[in-house]
C-alpha cells in the first residue's frame, strides 16, 4: 500500500475518534473534535496531491478516497443531528446520505463493469464545502461553549452570528451536494441503463 492510500486509511481510522470527541462531553471536546476533523481533512488534501504528483494513483485509492471523505463528513452530520447544530440539519443530512448512497451504488455498478469513477471537480467542490461548513460549525460551537461555560459570558449576538454563518454554509454544502450528484448521474448514465 502506497503512502497516499495509507493516509486515506488513516482518515478512515480517525473518523470514529472524531465523532466520539464531538459527542462525548468533556472539557474542550469541541476543540479536540475540531483538531481531529481538521487533521483528517488535511489528509484528504495531501493524499490526493501526492498521488497525482508522484504517479501513485491507484484504482484502490480512487475508490477508497471518496469513501473515506463520505464517512468523515457523514459522521459529522449525524453528530450535528444529535447536537441540534444547524437549522434543518436532519434534511441536510438526508440530502447528503441520499446523494452518497446513490453515487456509491453507481461506483459499485461501474466497478463491476471494470470502470472506476474518480471524483470530479463538482464532487471535490461538494467535499470542500461540506468540510468548511463542518469546521465552521464545530469551531462556532466551541466558541459558544468556551464563552458560556468556561468564561461565563453570554453574548446572544455572537451566538446568532455564528448560527447564521453555520446555517448558510451548511445549506450551500447541501446545494452543492445535489448539484454534484446530478452531474455524476448524467456523466455516468451509461452504467444505469438496465439493458447493459
Amino acid at each position: 500500500m502506497n503512502l497516499p492510500n495509507k493516509l486515506t486509511v488513516l482518515r478512515l481510522i480517525m473518523t470514529p475518534f472524531f465523532l466520539a470527541a464531538l459527542l462525548i462531553p468533556f472539557p474542550h471536546h469541541y476543540l479536540v473534535a475540531l483538531i481531529l476533523f481538521g487533521a483528517a481533512s488535511l489528509t484528504d488534501y495531501i493524499d490526493g496531491n501526492m498521488a497525482r504528483k508522484c504517479g501513485l494513483v491507484t484504482d484502490f485509492g480512487k475508490f477508497l478516497d471518496p469513501l473515506a471523505d463520505k464517512m468523515l463528513t457523514t459522521a459529522a452530520f449525524l453528530g450535528f443531528i444529535q447536537l441540534d447544530i444547524g437549522v434543518g440539519i436532519t434534511w441536510i443530512t438526508f440530502i447528503v446520505l441520499i446523494r452518497e448512497f446513490l453515487i456509491t451504488s453507481l461506483r459499485l455498478v461501474s466497478a463491476g463493469k471494470g470502470n472506476v469513477i474518480a471524483a470530479n471537480i463538482w464532487g471535490k467542490a461538494k467535499t470542500v464545502s461540506q468540510m468548511l461548513a463542518i469546521i465552521v460549525a464545530i469551531g462556532g460551537r466551541y466558541i459558544i461553549d468556551l464563552t458560556q461555560i468556561h468564561l461565563g459570558i453570554a453574548d446572544a449576538n455572537v451566538w446568532n452570528a455564528i448560527s447564521l454563518i453555520t446555517n448558510i454554509l451548511l445549506w450551500i454544502s447541501a446545494i452543492l451536494t445535489v448539484i454534484s450528484g446530478v452531474i455524476y448521474v448524467i456523466q455516468n448514465k451509461d452504467f444505469i441503463d438496465p439493458k447493459k
